[in-house]
């Protein structure tokens, strides 16, 4: 990982750095390329593995990629975005911080060469034999976790055709009677017309009626599924609670009734670790002049020992990449020279794309354990100048607000926190693994 210094070169790799990283990886691609690939054999399990799940009839992706009739007319264009690293959506730097994650979607550079490989051959069927089996997804309205629970909003919205986003609340009592832990949370539209018209579908918990918004439970946004919580934790719902349904809508020129739903996966009992997830680095005064590639730092200090479990930054059209440090509290504070702050890079997205709300769930062997005191450390750059092909308007100022519009400056992290021995408890198993781990790699 990287470590202490790692804000300069992250500046230049998150700002400038996405499109040499992305010609290394055509260069690495084309060296290491197969000598024959078709369709058959070597694509079609790549698009299985990686694609299928949104390129597939009923889905929200512009094109099915299931059969080679599908796939052959957009080969030239597939070659550029997986070429590129712009599909699958996942966006993290390959070359900072951790690289262990769950449900990574992204391709290796030997997908990715064969991919190559097969359009530069001209896109070969290859034998119908070879083809590997269909993928059961489920029907289209199947969840991405084993739902014991399904609450729905009272009845559709209806979205206009055109004019500004549109910004709805409604809050609904499930008639919850008492006190359960969640392992895992999903939400999502019920019919297809809301995949196409929600920028995100936001639940809140209200559990106090003199705090009307609540507290945030679970956002659905394209490219985000589940939330699913580390071992032995999970989400407190307490009884009496309400859920607030917050949808942000962008009118496509069609009216659609969209209709959202929230769905629990039910622990039996309560968990060790109360899991939850919040706002880190807001910054609520952003100044973005116009044509002006702006850095913005956010901060939030860990008042307990943590597990850090997921990341996802949240920027709108003007963002361009975002990192999450670790500063360590000085454990020698004390001393008459205590020197630098101890700092670790975790995580940079450095080719951030708005049209994607990707979270990064950490595997668990080396999610973040932070000591208390720790500050967490966002770093934010936001383009909003003519080079930014997102930027709808470059020669406007921009600010903090809610549209897509406007910008905003924050991360999702998802948390546990710990108590002091269960720290350090989980911080001596996690060396003891690295420990082993090298032993048998050296022998």
């Amino acid at each position: 990982m990287l470590k202490t210094g790692a804000v300069a070169l992250v500046l230049s790799a998150a700002v400038v750095g996405a499109g040499l990283y992305a010609s290394q990886t055509t260069v690495a691609a084309q060296a290491a390329a197969p000598a024959q690939v078709t369709f058959t054999k070597d694509v079609a399990p790549i698009l299985q593995k990686s694609c299928q799940t949104c390129h597939r009839p009923g889905m929200m992706a512009p094109m099915s990629l299931v059969s080679y009739q599908d796939v052959r007319p957009w080969a030239r264009s597939i070659k550029a975005r997986v070429s590129n690293r712009e599909m699958p959506p996942w966006f993290i730097d390959r070359h900072v911080g951790i690289q262990k994650f769950k449900n990574d979607p992204s391709l290796s550079d030997k997908e990715i060469a064969t991919i190559v490989s097969w359009v530069d051959a001209g896109a070969p069927q290859g034998d119908p034999k070879d083809m590997p089996k269909p993928v059961d997804f489920g029907s289209l309205d199947s969840w991405h976790i084993k739902p014991d629970l399904v609450v729905k909003m009272p009845k559709p919205y209806r979205l206009k055709a055109h004019g500004a986003d549109d910004f709805v609340d409604v809050t609904i009592d499930p008639g919850f009677t008492k006190d359960f832990f969640v392992s895992a949370i999903e939400t999502r539209p019920i019919n297809m017309g809301g995949y196409k018209v929600i920028h995100h579908a936001t639940t809140n918990l209200i559990e106090d009626e003199d705090d009307p918004t609540g507290a945030f439970l679970n956002e659905y946004a394209i490219g985000k599924f589940a939330d699913v919580f580390p071992p032995e934790s999970g989400r407190l719902i307490k009884a009496g609670s309400k859920l607030n349904f917050n949808l942000h809508l962008t009118p496509d020129g069609e009216e659609k009734d969209v209709d959202v739903q929230i769905a629990f996966t039910v622990l039996p009992k309560e968990p060790k670790y109360v899991a939850f997830t919040q706002h880190m680095g807001d910054i609520n005064d952003l100044d973005i002049p116009a044509g002006a590639v702006v850095r913005n730092d956010g901060y939030f200090r860990l008042p307990r020992p943590a597990l850090i479990s997921a990341f996802q930054p949240h920027m709108h059209m003007r963002g361009k990449a975002q990192c999450m440090e670790a500063i360590y509290p000085d454990i020698r504070a004390d001393s008459a020279r205590p020197g630098p702050a101890r700092t670790e890079m975790l995580s940079c997205v450095s080719n951030f794309n708005f049209d994607w709300s990707v979270t990064y769930p950490y595997a668990d062997e080396v999610a973040p354990l932070l000591p208390a005191g720790t500050i967490i450390h966002i770093i934010s750059w936001h383009d909003n100048s003519a080079a930014n092909k997102h930027n709808p308007n470059p020669d406007t100022w921009l600010g903090n607000g809610p549209t897509s519009i406007d910008e905003m400056n924050f991360a999702w992290v998802s948390l546990t926190y710990l108590d002091q021995s269960e720290f350090e408890r989980k911080v001596r198993e996690r060396q003891d693994l690295q420990q082993r781990t090298t032993q048998q790699q050296q022998q």
